[in-house]
């Protein structure tokens, strides 16, 4: 799982990726990571790991794919909960869509996803859509990371110039997720994240806590689309796009 701790530090090369982790279950950190404890309030011995269980599917074609994966989520005293990753690509001649569905399973008990900023589906762009000389923009007309960091929007977009073209990466949160719409952890520095469980963090409200129980036996889902497009916001039609994959069951 690709972290984006190694990213903090602006000077420091480091991989752009999509992932699903989160700062607080059951009180370890499966954000961070223990090699960079300095951007981690979590002692050495509260870091978990996603550890690679199974591949239940994969297929391709003309039309689409599918990739669906399952995990452990591990910690120094043993396995806490399963989780299940699915994602659907698909798209068309102006843009490529993946559709991403993250199932935390209380395999092993109550799982408690703690009230923290750091996660949850993240994404790090490319460093020419940093901001600056890239944008952000969200789904309430607010931009840049002022306006959209601990903010809830339906979707937030980034975009800009990449070697000679023009182009952009939303991520829309589905309305029958938890909290929607989600609150975003997205910085200037390239990260874009849809978090629903760091409201006190984000609002600043210490009366408030967006910590969410998962009952033993029972799963939390979370669907999200990733929308990759030519143009900016506008010239691609994101809010339109949205609006497609909200009417979705």
């Amino acid at each position: 799982m690709t972290s984006d701790i190694a990213g903090e530090d602006r000077d420091e090369p480091h991989q752009r990726a999509m992932y699903f982790a989160h700062g607080d279950i059951n009180g370890f950190d499966f954000w961070g990571e223990a090699a960079f404890p300095r951007w981690s309030d979590h002692s050495p011995e509260t870091f978990g790991r996603t550890v690679f269980r199974e591949l239940n599917e994969i297929r391709g074609g003309s039309r689409g794919g599918r990739l669906r994966a399952t995990f452990d989520l591990v910690t120094r005293a043993g396995t806490i909960a399963h989780e299940t990753q699915t994602y659907d690509f698909g798209g068309d001649e102006r843009s490529r869509t993946i559709d991403c569905e993250f199932a935390i399973h209380a395999s092993h008990g109550p799982v408690t996803m703690g009230d923290t900023k750091e996660g949850t589906f993240a994404i790090r762009v490319v460093k020419a859509l940093d901001s600056p000389p890239g944008r952000m923009l969200n789904a309430n007309g607010a931009s840049d990371e002022k306006g959209i960091w601990g903010k809830r929007a339906e979707w937030v977009d980034y975009s800009g110039r990449v070697a000679t073209e023009d182009v952009g990466i939303a991520v829309f949160d589905h309305p029958q997720n938890l909290r929607t719409p989600t609150y975003w952890h997205a910085r200037a520095y390239g990260l874009l994240a849809a978090n629903p469980f760091g409201v006190r963090q984000f609002t600043g409200d210490r009366r408030q806590n967006g910590k969410h129980v998962i009952a033993a036996g029972e799963a939390l889902v979370l669907r999200y689309r990733v929308f990759i497009h030519h143009g900016d916001p506008v010239q691609a039609q994101v809010a339109e796009a949205y609006r497609q994959f909200a009417a979705q069951p």
